[in-house]
């Protein structure tokens, strides 16, 4: 039987991606929605300052990242536990509630921060379900020397939904502001059609009679416990914790570059442009060699972008330096999530990629927090300057705590790699 050359030429990966696609389509254009209403709500209904009102856009990741953090182990061991395709869809369908219920709100014009700030949670709670249990269904839908693709592609779907949502969602939002929630409560519904004819994806039992709580912490234990995963995982934690500058768009988008909501979604879109363009080049020609060092360099990259955004005044440079920021942005993730997958056994691979997405959750959302107190302290400006500084030096630090990333040459899983090499020192 002739093996597909692409991941796409798999019929249930292509479901797969267009699964992907409609939920992330729906998720960003929310989530940019969110902001600028916890935003502009606390400016013109609450009479906050720009630092104040900058502050409550800290609070929307605290108040996401909270069940987060409570509910990782939980939703790894679902994933591990239970067939994944279910668990995506439920959580998708707390997601489409989520939308419609905000849609709701919205039309009736009765937001407050309150409101907004559960709501916020609720979208929390849906997100740390479906992560782990789409993250550990590609491994089993396509063969695994073709996973590095698999993860690009997954990647684009990932990335040009992140183009689309926001710009779709500030345009709707210009026409009517609830227009965006009902049409993610659409793509949600359409994401949970598309995964249902994907073959079941039943996880392998699980080794062992230990108790379900301490099969939660196994997760946490084995990425601790391999060096190498976890100097990947952290890595990208607090690059992204200390270097994130999305959180400060709603304040660029009203005060600083004075672009309004359709400007916010153009900005929100510009690192899904150049995160797109990095994954479609990886998708169609895999990285093979040295993917350590340039996992790092991506990092520093990342920073100095965030730095050149940070000091722009001029939409046209503060959009490019977002695209940029973007880029190396998909360089690291891909070459992190290609070595996290490939490095874990599938029995462990919900359990590890929730603990995955709880380190990229934390930092998005622990990244808003930062960036807001930041914010209040040193004015955005100087926040997002600050991170960007911040990412440059973690970079630098972690090619030094963590040798094993910066001398990683290809995906191959070390004992593999160390396999095939005296394999080929033998003799004839």
């Amino acid at each position: 039987m002739t093996q597909a050359s692409s991941p796409l030429a798999i019929p249930d990966f292509r479901l797969y991606w267009l699964a992907r696609f409609a939920a992330v389509l729906a998720t960003m254009g929310m989530v940019v929605i969110i902001g600028y209403q916890v935003y502009d709500t606390a400016r013109a209904d609450y009479g906050m300052s720009i630092r104040e009102a900058s502050l409550q856009l800290g609070l929307v990741g605290l108040f996401q990242f909270v069940p987060l953090a409570l509910l990782t182990p939980v939703a790894g061991w679902v994933a591990d536990r239970f067939e994944r395709r279910t668990v995506a869809r439920f959580a998708n369908a707390i997601d489409m509630s989520v939308a419609l219920a905000l849609g709701w709100a919205t039309h009736q014009e009765m937001l407050t921060l309150p409101l907004l700030f559960g709501f916020a949670a609720l979208h929390g709670i849906a997100r740390v379900f479906v992560g782990p249990a789409m993250a550990a269904i590609a491994p089993n839908i396509v063969p695994p020397a073709m996973l590095p693709k698999a993860i690009a592609m997954s990647s684009i779907a990932w990335q040009s939904a992140s183009v689309a949502g926001p710009a779709l969602g500030g345009f709707l939002y210009a026409a009517d502001p609830a227009l965006p929630y009902w049409a993610a409560a659409v793509l949600m519904a359409a994401a949970m059609l598309f995964l249902t004819p994907i073959r079941r994806v039943v996880p392998p039992p699980i080794p062992g009679t230990a108790h379900p709580i301490r099969q939660m912490v196994d997760g946490l234990s084995y990425v601790v416990s391999h060096r190498f995963l976890f100097g990947a995982i952290t890595l990208d934690l607090f690059a992204v914790l200390l270097g994130g500058a999305t959180a400060m768009l709603p304040v660029y988008a009203r005060d600083i570059l004075h672009v309004g909501t359709e400007g916010l979604g153009l900005l929100r879109a510009a690192p899904a442009v150049g995160a797109a363009l990095v994954a479609l080049r990886y998708a169609w020609s895999p990285l093979k060699d040295n993917v350590g060092v340039k996992m790092l360099f991506a990092v520093g990259g990342f920073g100095a972008m965030t730095i050149l955004f940070g000091i722009s005044r001029n939409m046209a440079l503060s959009l490019g330096a977002l695209a940029l920021l973007g880029g190396f942005d998909m360089l690291s993730v891909y070459v992190r999530s290609s070595l996290v997958q490939l490095h874990t056994p599938d029995a462990m691979r919900g359990r590890v990629s929730a603990v995955s997405g709880l380190a990229i959750s934390a930092s998005n959302e622990l990244g808003e927090l930062q960036s807001g107190i930041a914010a209040a302290i040193l004015g955005p400006t100087g926040a997002v300057v600050f991170g960007g500084a911040a990412a440059i030096g973690v970079a630098g630090l972690w090619s030094y705590w963590f040798p094993e990333l910066r001398r990683a040459r290809t995906f191959e899983p070390p004992d593999t790699a160390l396999a095939d090499a005296v394999m080929e020192e033998k003799p004839a």
